[in-house]
């Protein structure tokens, strides 16, 4: 048993921010955005104060995206690969260029007052922690191996990749360069230290709250009542959009049969997406009118899709068979294969379980 097990809260906080859907990025980015909105004063004390509570977002972001890439190992069977593949090419990719030809035929204002911005950014990554929830009860090890799939599509480079090539936005090679980086190395560190990556797992759980404050000092609760209702209508499409298309490759690509309904599972947004307008518009000026209600609509796609999603999986699992299907049928691979999964696979997809957070 872990020694934070025995720690009892006065006020317990931090579980309390766990029991809503990618709470420990959207309490926080909400208390920030009050402290921005009416005493900024607060925030330019200078020093400590102002280098923590406001000025910090960047730094741990980077910090979060290279202990993502840690977790990323290069021991995969075939059908870990071939799994998260598929779910990268579903869930992100496709999204993804849709959204920008979309933006070729109606600018970057979007559609009924949501921007390319948070369209992007709601479609291109996927919340970790909730697949590895739901796969831990419903998937096998193909299924869990592929968390890798939100380890890789964690972080603005996505974004950043899909806009530029599309050319709504002019990130220079440089910038794009300097995104991966973090993950790159965080890969590379831990491949070749296992004991970093264990030491580096509780990293999220640490810096999201700090960072997810930082972002909301720079948002006007104004804008939030104002884009959070679309981003909640706009991020249950998302879902159903994103969640057809990963069932489909499933069904189709994977021919998981009755299983192929785990898919929808990935059809979420990230806690961690929240901070991708603000990073999008520090790389392309361009993007800053559409930062702020961008982020707003993207907090309230977090929420929508980390409790749809799963449902919607359920559901469709359910009325074809799939949550009482032998967890080896059409499985593909063996015990043996199964084993092979990456070796810190398992105590990771604990981890996450139980961390139960959007984070990663």
């Amino acid at each position: 048993m872990e020694a934070g097990s025995h720690v009892k809260s006065r006020v317990p906080l931090f579980d309390g921010m766990n029991k809503i859907p990618g709470g420990l990025m959207l309490i926080p980015l909400i208390l920030g955005s009050i402290v921005g909105t009416f005493f900024p004063a607060f925030l330019d004390l200078g020093n400590f104060t102002t280098a923590l509570f406001k000025d910090s977002a960047l730094p741990l972001i980077g910090l979060l995206i290279f202990a993502t890439g840690m977790q990323i190992t290069l021991k995969t069977s075939g059908p870990v690969l071939a799994t998260t593949g598929t779910i990268l090419l579903m869930k992100s990719i496709i999204p993804a260029a849709l959204v920008v030809l979309l933006g070729q035929f109606v600018g970057l204002d979007g559609v009924l007052g949501v921007s390319i911005l948070a369209l992007i950014v709601m479609m291109d990554n996927s919340n970790g922690g909730l697949w590895l929830a739901f796969t831990g009860r419903y998937g096998d090890a193909r299924d869990r191996g592929a968390y890798m799939a939100s380890a890789i599509n964690d972080g603005p480079f996505f974004t950043m990749l899909f806009l530029g090539v599309a050319g709504l936005a002019d990130i220079p090679f440089t910038l794009l360069l300097a995104a991966v980086i973090p993950l790159l190395a965080g890969v590379l560190v831990g491949n070749l230290d296992a004991r970093w990556t264990e030491i580096m797992r509780p990293v999220p759980n640490m810096v999201i709250p700090f960072f997810a404050f930082a972002l909301g000092t720079g948002i006007n609760l104004g804008n939030v009542v104002t884009g959070g209702l679309s981003g909640l209508v706009v991020g249950a499409i998302a879902t159903l959009f994103t969640g057809t298309l990963a069932y489909f490759g499933y069904r189709f690509i994977l021919r998981r049969g009755r299983k192929s309904g785990i898919g929808i599972a990935a059809a979420t947004t990230a806690g961690n997406a929240i901070a991708t307008p603000a990073i999008i518009a520090a790389a392309d000026p361009t993007f800053a009118p559409y930062m702020e209600v961008a982020t707003a609509q993207v907090a309230s796609a977090v929420l929508v899709s980390a409790v749809l999603a799963p449902l919607l999986a359920a559901w469709v699992l359910k009325r074809e068979g799939g949550i009482d299907a032998p967890e080896a049928e059409n499985a593909g691979i063996g015990s043996d294969n199964a084993d092979a999964v990456t070796s810190g696979s398992d105590s990771a997809d604990a981890s996450a379980r139980k961390r139960s957070t959007d984070g990663v």
